[in-house]
């Protein structure tokens, strides 16, 4: 069993994904079984019934932005509560079989997430190849391992190649620099303790689609200097066109008193909000604004409470 209690960890799969590549970078996960899974809902579907114990999930990439199938999966179809979060640098490899050259590629195996990223090296170097499809960038490499073909190459991860004993002929071929793709782990129950820095991610529904709607929500964070590090919104799935909902990701634990005032009065004021998360956050500290600003809320608090004192 890990440290952490998780025996069993589902992941978007088959072996050699980036998803597992991320969850490998976990030490306190290193001795739970890694359970592969076809596609994320049959992750979160399998941590729900409780035949894996957590789920780990891609959730945003730095260029493609949200993964909008997982988090619609976390916001409408499942309770599941957000562990942790997980960056990765995102590395694209293209790779084939031993004696294969980059010239002798007419067709390229993918995910279409991953073809997107390395659109222009594609155009530009293989424009006449065949794009085919595949569930998974390890997928990918998996198929073109098996392949007799002598021309067929996938866009993979690095490990991928290694697992399926294939041989890199171009890396690092994304169109932009920087590319980190964001990973989650999730579990039926349970709220980590605060660590000083960490996010809370929330799903809110309008009472009304009217005028200064979206206002009165942000209003609610910016009064308490609470940073709101993404806001999108989605189509609620049974209200018809025009019917959205706001997913917002806060700075802050559902235990810091400001947080939580502005949960109390957003549950007050909105038609619902759905909790999905306070977890240890990835980057750099933002605590100290939200320690000033906590304390000016404590001082604030006693003033009040002071002058209640006073009432007869």
């Amino acid at each position: 069993m890990s440290s952490t209690g998780v025996e069993r960890v589902g992941f978007f799969g088959p072996f050699g994904t980036f998803t597992q590549q991320a969850l490998r970078t976990q030490p306190d996960l290193a001795s739970a079984e890694q359970v592969p899974f076809r596609t994320v809902p049959d992750i979160l579907d399998a941590v729900q019934s409780g035949a894996v114990d957590a789920g780990f999930v891609p959730i945003e990439n730095s260029i493609e932005g949200m993964v909008n199938f997982t988090q619609d999966a976390l916001a409408f179809d499942h309770d599941l509560v957000i562990q942790r979060e997980v960056v990765i640098d995102i590395e694209h490899c293209l790779v084939a079989r031993a004696g294969i050259e980059l010239s002798d590629v007419t067709t390229v195996h993918s995910i279409p997430v991953a073809t997107a990223q390395c659109h222009r090296y594609l155009r530009t170097t293989l424009p006449d190849a065949d794009i085919r499809v595949a569930n998974s960038t390890a997928e990918a490499a998996k198929t073109v391992a098996e392949s007799e073909a002598t021309d067929v190459a996938a866009l993979a991860p690095r490990v991928a190649a290694e697992l399926y004993g294939l041989a890199v002929i171009a890396s690092d071929i994304a169109d932009h620099e920087g590319n980190q793709t964001r990973f989650l782990l999730v579990a039926r129950e349970g709220v980590p303790a605060p660590t000083g820095h960490d996010k809370t991610a929330l799903v809110i529904y309008q009472r009304a689609d009217e005028p200064g709607s979206l206002i009165s929500i942000l209003q609610e964070f910016a009064a308490r200097r609470i940073n709101l590090s993404n806001l999108f919104s989605r189509p609620t799935k049974d209200g018809g066109l025009g019917d959205y909902c706001f997913i917002m990701y806060a700075d802050g634990h559902v235990s810091d008193e400001l947080l939580a005032d502005t949960m109390r009065s957003l549950h007050a004021k909105q038609a619902r909000v759905k909790f999905l998360g306070s977890y240890p956050a990835v980057g750099e500290h933002a605590e100290v604004t939200r320690a000033d600003t906590g304390s000016r809320w404590d001082d604030a608090d006693n003033w009040l409470a002071e002058i209640r004192k006073q009432i007869r």
